[in-house]
């Protein structure tokens, strides 16, 4: 699933993909670190030499620091996604930035993904200061119990060109369509010449 030029256009502020004339993809992962998936997830990169970048909970991140400390060692790079995987339209400004900010004490970096997508434009104002807002051009659904793995899989296939910011989710709720669909993504891109890198700070 691509996300629309219109949405693209109208929020233009935001980080949607990094275009490059170069074999290179962005693979992200939201709502981690979770035992055993980022485990996981983390053999599936090393496979193919891949690095990505995740954008971790903080409250995740208190509860399973061995998990994330990993992931750093291994040269992966986190963003900052609220300590409590807050929904940015529905709570107000002040309790927002609260919550991204304690995710900051923990999580240190200069990225920031909004949970759900969902950013009201006071909030880009403010956090822009401080953050560059991280969202993407290809969504595998792999969080949608109503989609399948091969759909998934075939969501990025379709969608991503070099350049492209794709969102998986390292979660206990997508973890069976994670688990068909990023292997598979990750040969198909490798055997076409692409290489995964971090989103630069």
């Amino acid at each position: 699933m691509r996300t629309p030029q219109i949405i693209q256009q109208l929020f233009s502020s935001l980080v949607w993909r990094l275009p490059t004339d170069e074999k290179v993809l962005y693979l992200t992962f939201d709502d981690g670190p979770i035992p055993i998936i980022t485990p996981w997830v983390l053999e599936q990169l090393a496979t193919y030499n891949a690095k990505a970048t995740f954008f971790c909970v903080g409250g995740n991140v208190r509860k399973h620091a061995d998990v994330y400390r990993e992931l750093l060692l291994q040269g992966h790079r986190v963003g900052n996604h609220t300590e409590h995987h807050m929904n940015g339209w529905m709570v107000y400004n002040r309790e927002y930035f609260k919550d991204v900010f304690q995710c900051g004490r923990i999580v240190k970096s200069n990225l920031f993904r909004p949970p759900y997508g969902k950013i009201r434009p006071t909030q880009i104002a403010r956090l822009r200061k401080e953050f560059r807002i991280i969202m993407w051009d290809v969504l595998s659904k792999d969080y949608d119990p109503s989609v399948s793995g091969e759909e998934c899989f075939q969501r990025v296939l379709r969608n991503a060109k070099a350049g492209s910011i794709i969102v998986f989710h390292d979660s206990v709720k997508a973890e069976e369509r994670l688990r068909y669909a990023l292997p598979k993504v990750l040969a198909h891109f490798f055997e076409q010449g692409y290489r995964f890198e971090v989103i630069p700070c």
